[in-house]
């Protein structure tokens, strides 16, 4: 039997990080194949509440580094710590988000490990030379690869696997370990946070996301997507033009450069369909699409289309919404 997998659990609100749950489900899958223990890394004080959450996803054994300089993103430090469990415990491999701060924490691991690291992987197939298929360019292709180390390290592209519980739970081992950090390891790190300007439903856990791409005109013409977005109890974002003209903030862009998205529907308007956007918002469920060019990229993966002006299209959906959950 091989040494455990090893998955890094993130988290926030005393609760963990969606991705997370995701790579935890690819991980789950691979102990299937391996016949291995599931085991978890958490970092921070007082997140023990977090990894006892971990038994419903079949995490055996949670291992927490109770360091509050853990606390916020730290990637050296982070690093450093989930370097200290993999040395005691040997996986057969170490499974992590394959999210921007992942990435770059499976990164400081395999240079601390002197070992090689797959990022964005959505399928293995373990053997004497692990076999791997990944996305490369943005999703817009797919590599097989091989990946060989005693132990091997993987990222799992965002939302390739459904995060999902397992049918049975239980209550993993909880136990605490104090890496050792430099204060070089705590140079690059978090110190504060801003928060948004606007509350409600955050774009990246929303079940509906209306989207807007330089067809709404103006950062004006995005109140219309609001109401929408707002009857359906869902958020709003924007395209990378959009964000670089200004009219929404950067922490709206849905894209390669910015945020994916897994919603129930989404809702683009007037946008065109860069690939960039459609590494986005691909994991959608649904694509609606609302556009004057039938002809454009986006048609090709919207699942409905609504040819029109989304000025006069937007709004009378909105109408039509608050119309049929009126009292009779």
């Amino acid at each position: 039997m091989s040494g455990p997998v090893l998955a890094f659990i993130e988290h926030a609100g005393g609760e963990p990080d969606r991705l997370s749950l995701e790579a935890l489900a690819f991980a789950r899958s691979l102990v299937t194949k391996l016949g291995a223990a599931l085991e978890a890394v958490v970092l921070g004080s007082g997140v023990e509440g977090v990894a006892g959450q971990l038994g419903a996803h079949g995490v055996g054994a949670a291992h927490v580094a109770t360091d509050a300089r853990l606390d916020d993103f730290a990637p050296a430090a982070w690093g450093a710590a989930i370097r200290t469990i993999v040395a005691a415990r040997a996986p057969a491999a170490v499974v992590v988000a394959g999210s921007e701060r992942g990435n770059e924490v499976l990164a400081h691991v395999a240079a601390r490990l002197g070992l090689p690291m797959a990022a964005n992987v959505i399928e293995v197939t373990p053997g004497n030379s692990w076999r791997l298929v990944r996305q490369r360019w943005a999703g817009s292709l797919l590599e097989d690869a091989a990946l060989d180390a005693p132990i091997r390290l993987l990222s799992v592209a965002p939302h390739a696997v459904a995060a999902a519980p397992t049918a049975a739970t239980s209550v993993p081992t909880i136990s605490t370990f104090a890496p050792e950090l430099e204060p070089a390891d705590l140079v690059a790190r978090v110190v504060r946070r801003e928060p948004k300007a606007s509350a409600g439903v955050s774009l990246a856990d929303a079940k509906v996301v209306v989207g807007g791409g330089r067809g709404v005109g103006s950062a004006a013409g995005f109140a219309n997507l609001e109401a929408l977005a707002k009857e359906l109890g869902g958020a709003v974002g924007g395209s990378r033009v959009v964000t670089s003209l200004g009219w929404r903030p950067h922490s709206d862009q849905i894209g390669q450069t910015g945020l994916r998205i897994a919603p129930d529907l989404y809702i683009a308007c007037g946008i065109s369909g860069a690939i960039q956007h459609i590494v986005g918002c691909k994991a959608a469920k649904r694509i609606l699409a609302i556009n004057t060019d039938p002809d454009s990229p986006i048609m090709a993966v919207a699942d409905y289309a609504v040819i029109g002006d989304l000025g006069a299209v937007v709004p009378a959906i909105t109408a039509e919404i608050e119309r049929r959950r009126a009292p009779a």
